[in-house]
């Protein structure tokens, strides 16, 4: 299958894009390769791609109509599965107006693309922050989402408006997907496992906001991987799933975690909580489950032991031993 993928150099996307080309199939990736974080960590997921097979890709923004378009007409895509975007919670509150832009006008941009050439499937990377600070655990899909509590919460939330129109007028068969605090190997540098991780090996202080007790359903990359190809098969007008772990770890657990994975002790530096955080997030999967067959099968502590070990592999020195 002709296959493209936008945000495929970065954490997700670049697992998924090699889950794609070990399959065989025909794979289109387009990245901006922004410096949110530093680009050559997506050069250097571009080149492990390769590593397993042939990936054409278009160094594009999703904004830019023009290049996007020129994407679609030379590789003419039989599925578009949507992973980029601005990300993170706490960033969007000082950046709001590009959040809005890139997350919802530039999946706009892709979904406009997609109905002028025909192209009936789509798969779009939500996020469990459009369920907010929700009075109820664990979140369903069917639960409201019209009180997101950050501005990139409300950018998901606004884009799977925007899917929902587009297969209801149009006809492009659409999955959203809402991810729970993706982790593993790769894993972009600002997100808390890999900062604890790199900062308790190296002996320095990690910053904890709060007092350990808000919770999060980690759920690893291979597990999220799984749940996204058997999405871009499963046959709908359209849908939304949960993809999460469905087992919620406090922020003092993962902690504690890390440092049994490390064998190293952590350094806590206390702050308070931080504007758009929420107590906890909780997945319902049992629709992902009966639907999509979806069924995550890595612990916290295999996966934790995973990234440490991934984490170390990249930087050996006597500092991290």
């Amino acid at each position: 299958m002709r296959v493209l993928v936008t945000g495929g150099a970065g954490f997700i996307g670049s697992h998924l894009s090699e889950r794609l080309v070990r399959e065989g199939h025909q794979l289109c990736i387009v990245d901006d390769l922004n410096d949110f974080y530093p680009p050559e960590l997506k050069r250097e997921n571009l080149a492990q791609i390769g590593d397993w097979g042939t990936a054409r890709f278009f160094h594009a923004d999703i904004c830019d109509e023009a290049a996007m378009k020129h994407a679609f007409e030379e590789t003419q895509p039989e599925l578009v599965i949507h992973l980029a975007g601005r990300a993170g919670i706490r960033p969007s509150l000082s950046q709001p107006l590009l959040y809005e832009r890139v997350n919802v006008y530039g999946t706009m941009v892709l979904l406009e693309l997609c109905h002028r050439m025909g192209i009936g499937h789509f798969v779009f990377a939500s996020s469990s922050s459009v369920y907010g600070a929700a009075n109820r655990v664990p979140f369903h899909e069917d639960d409201r989402v019209d009180r997101p509590i950050s501005p990139y919460a409300a950018t998901k939330v606004a884009a799977e408006r925007m899917c929902y129109t587009y297969s209801h007028l149009y006809g492009i068969r659409v999955v959203c997907l809402r991810f729970f605090t993706v982790y593993g190997p790769r894993q972009r540098p600002d997100l808390a496992i890999r900062k604890f991780t790199e900062k308790i090996l190296n002996g320095e202080p990690i910053p904890v906001y709060g007092d350990g007790s808000t919770s999060r359903d980690y759920t690893f990359i291979r597990d999220i991987v799984n749940g996204i190809v058997a999405a871009a098969k499963h046959d709908c007008s359209y849908e939304i799933f949960n993809l999460g772990n469905s087992s919620p770890v406090t922020l003092s657990d993962l902690i504690r975690t890390i440092e049994a994975a490390t064998g190293r002790k952590a350094v806590l530096r206390q702050l308070p909580d931080q504007p758009g955080d929420v107590p906890i997030t909780y997945a319902d999967i049992s629709k992902a489950s009966r639907l999509l067959g979806y069924s995550p099968s890595t612990p916290i502590a295999d996966g934790i032991r995973q990234f440490v070990d991934w984490c170390l592999s990249r930087n050996p020195s006597p500092v991290l031993r």
